[in-house]
Formats: structure tokens, sequence, C-alpha cells
């Protein structure tokens, strides 16, 4: 990746290492690229989720743009992936979302989608990112040439919704179901998607104020969901992250559905259908062990990439399979989308538990877990202080060392984060308690390399 540009596009807290004059220059960097490529003014569709920040650099964005010469779409508070599906539909240029997805509210990213839904090439971002990181002022229109923003886009909310609702056949009668909206992009989509459907369905936390997306609720926070499943008889419980691209649930007994679980249930369900391209699902290193074994059992081709849902859609392109995804929630059916989308992970997952008769414990009960725990450490925040600490002979001897301990019985995996100055460390083991035992040596050793 670039110097600017992670695995999700841009990241930052906003005012320090995200500020307006950056997305201005972005949305002028962008808008200038596209007009290179079509030879005329771009059309850019723009969407937001509801940090107290994403106004203000919507609003950067959306200046920089048509300072340049191209067009905007503004398409409000929505989720990410509504933003890449609308960007087809309009038959734009490129898509811009301003959300920093699952983190706090402090933060907010720049993702950017090219015109057919995918998140821009590598070529395009370097580009851009040369634009960006060079000295020489990128021409500003005048007169007639200034851009403009396109109204009229009411309709859009009501034409993603419909996508969705078109995905499923079912009407998902007799469940009833707990969302919860993260406080985030959801808020504005969910309530009218799931009024769609038969099942009786109640939101929560789809009330933001700029600054409590992701606050102990969402994907990311599921010990309310939980909680309220549980106590008030919930068939299942829905979380969502604050852009609405990850989905996580909470079965009847209140244990967390995870990715794995809910790859492993719609991978059968579609090989049912004859619809498993290729009899395989794609999942990153840090699917569990309990994924494998299923995969293994049930003999279908389990496609392991590196962390991140760009290579995991890479994969799926390339060999043309249809479904995949990260353990945190984050899935792709390459039949409906271009991108992860909690909302339609979870209509498919739903209408599956309608049709099986099943609770959702006993049909996830397919795919075991093994205890994982993951530790996020935090290192310093400058470029290639990660790096530097994961190119540590130290690192690597302690990780040899309980790699040795812990034999055939587990795993162990760190890798540093895309889109924020961690370090992650993962342990998978028999036992909860080792887990937790070689996680901590781990993290010890990462906190004693004293890189500033």
């Amino acid at each position: 990746m670039g110097k600017l540009f992670g695995t999700d596009g841009i990241r930052g807290i906003v005012g320090e290492t995200l500020t307006a004059d950056m997305a201005y220059r972005v949305g002028k960097a962008v808008a200038v690229v596209l007009a290179e490529d079509k030879k005329g003014a771009p059309e850019i569709t723009i969407g937001k989720d509801t940090r107290i920040s994403s106004d203000m650099l919507e609003s950067a964005l959306i200046a920089g743009i048509c300072s340049v010469g191209g067009n905007v779409i503004p398409l409000g508070v929505i989720p990410t992936p509504a933003v890449a599906y609308l960007t087809i539909q309009r038959k734009a240029d490129a898509g811009i979302m301003v959300s920093a997805s699952h983190n706090p509210y402090e933060h907010n990213g720049i993702k950017v989608f090219n015109s057919r839904g995918y998140k821009l090439s590598d070529e395009t971002e370097a580009r851009v990112e040369a634009l960006l990181l060079s000295d020489a002022p990128i021409m500003e229109k005048t007169g007639s040439e200034i851009g403009r923003m396109i109204r009229g886009m009411r309709e859009a909310h009501e034409n993603y919704i419909d996508h969705l609702c078109a995905t499923v056949e079912d009407d998902l009668s007799g469940l009833r179901v707990c969302v919860d909206c993260a406080n985030g992009a959801a808020s504005s989509t969910a309530p009218d998607l799931f009024r769609r459907f038969k099942a009786r369905t109640d939101i929560m936390h789809a009330v933001p104020n700029g600054i409590n997306i992701n606050n102990r609720c969402g994907s990311t926070h599921l010990e309310s969901l939980q909680e309220t499943v549980v106590n008030d008889g919930y068939d299942i419980g829905v979380a969502y992250d604050g852009d609405a691209d990850r989905c996580l649930m909470v079965d009847e007994k209140g244990n967390i559905i995870d990715g794995d679980k809910i790859m492993a249930v719609c991978a059968m369900d579609m090989r049912r259908a004859g619809k498993l391209n290729g009899n395989a699902i794609v999942a990153t290193v840090m699917s569990n062990l309990g994924l494998h074994e299923f995969c293994q059992r049930e003999k279908i081709q389990l496609v392991c990439t590196d962390v991140g849902d760009r290579h995991v859609l890479e994969e799926m392109l390339a060999c043309g399979y249809c479904i995949g995804g990260e353990q945190s929630g984050h899935m792709i059916y390459t039949e409906y989308a271009t991108t992860g989308d909690g909302e339609l992970t979870s209509l498919q997952f739903l209408q599956i538990l309608k049709r099986s008769g099943k609770r959702a414990s006993e049909l996830v009960s397919c795919c075991a877990q093994y205890p994982q725990v993951l530790v996020n450490v935090p290192v310093a925040s400058r470029r290639g202080a990660k790096e530097e600490i994961m190119a540590s002979e130290v690192l690597a001897a302690a990780i040899r060392k309980q790699e040795e301990k812990l034999g055939q019985e587990g795993r162990i995996l760190l890798r540093p984060s895309g889109t924020e100055a961690l370090i992650r460390v993962m342990v998978e083991a028999k036992t909860e308690e080792m887990a937790h035992y070689y996680a901590e040596e781990l993290v010890n050793v990462v906190k004693s390399l004293k890189i500033t």
C-alpha cells in the first residue's frame, strides 16, 4: 500500500491525521485522476456515516471535487455498500464513503469505489497519492467549468432497500429479531428495510448524535444485544458496525455468531441449491480452526487470504467464488454485491434460519469454535513503527518458541492493523486459559520493544 491509503481507504483521527484540508485535497486528486481517464468531467457519489466529523469531511470533499470541475451526487447518511451499489446504478465514475467503519467516533476515513463498485485499484490509488504528495499545485477551474452538486437522489435509499429485498425469497414470518444499528449508517436504512418483512423486529441503537456511533453497541460491542435477546426472548439478534458493511449475530442463548459460522451456514445452503461456485469458501488467515474443521468434514474447499476484505474479494473474483469474508463479520456475496454488506448478510442468514425451522444455536452448531484470544496492542502512531515491530528478531524468536509449545493444539498469528496504530495478537488453543496465557506472553514482548 501507499503512504496514505491503507487496507480500507484513508483513515485517521479527525483534526490530527485526517483534516478538512486533506479531504479537500483528496477530493481534488480523485476528480483529476478520474477526469484524465474519462477525458471529461467526472460524476461522483458521496455517502457518509453518522460521525460528528462526517458532515465536515463530506463538505470538504465536495468542495475539492467541484473546484476541479467534477460533479457530485450527495447520498447523505447511508451504508457503505449502498454507495457502491448506487454508484453502479447511477453509472457514476466513482463513489466515496466518509466513514471509519467500526472505529470510535474520533476517527474517520475516506473510502473510494470505482465505477463498478469495487475499491480503487492499486494503480489508481498510487496516481491519487502521487498528486496528494506532490508539491505541484492542482489547477482549479473557473467560470462555467466549476463542478456542481446534482440533487434529486431522495429515492436512493429506497432503491438500495429494494435491491436488498430482491435477494430474499422468504417473508421471514414467525421470527422475532432484534437489530442493533450501532447508532451508525444502518439507522438510515434498517428500520425501513425490516418493515418490508413479516418478522417481528425491534430496532435498538438507532438514534445517532454524532458521538455515540459504535459506543457500547453494534458489532464491536455485543453485550447489550446479548442481554436484550436473552432477557426478552428473541430468536436472534443482528448487529451492524458504524457503516453497516459488517454483521455479527447473537443466538437465542446469547452466544455470538461470528463471520465464520455465518459463512458455514450460508455455504451449506448455497451448496444445496447448487450455487456454491467451486465448492469453496474464501476466508482469511484469521479464520477459526473450527471453520477449517467444518470445511474438511463437509469436503468444502477453504481458501485463505491475507487479512482484509480487499484480499478476499480479489481471490473471489479471480476464481469465480461466490461467498467469502472475515470472522469479524465482513462478508461478500458476489451474486448480489461488490463489497461487504451487513444488511445483505443478515437477510441471507435469516431466510435460512426461517426455512430450517431450527433455533439459531442449533443451526450454527455445524461449525465449532475454538477458544480464540485477540489482543490489540497500541504502538507508536508514526509511519513505519508497526513494520519495525513485526520485523523484530526478538518477536520472531518469541513466536517460534510459543508455536513449539502449542504444537498441533493451536495456532498463533500476529499482524499489524491496516487502519490503526495497533499490533493484533491472536492465539487459538484447546482451552481459553491456554490461549490467554500464550497471548499475554506475546503481548508483553510487543510492549517491550521500545519503538517510538
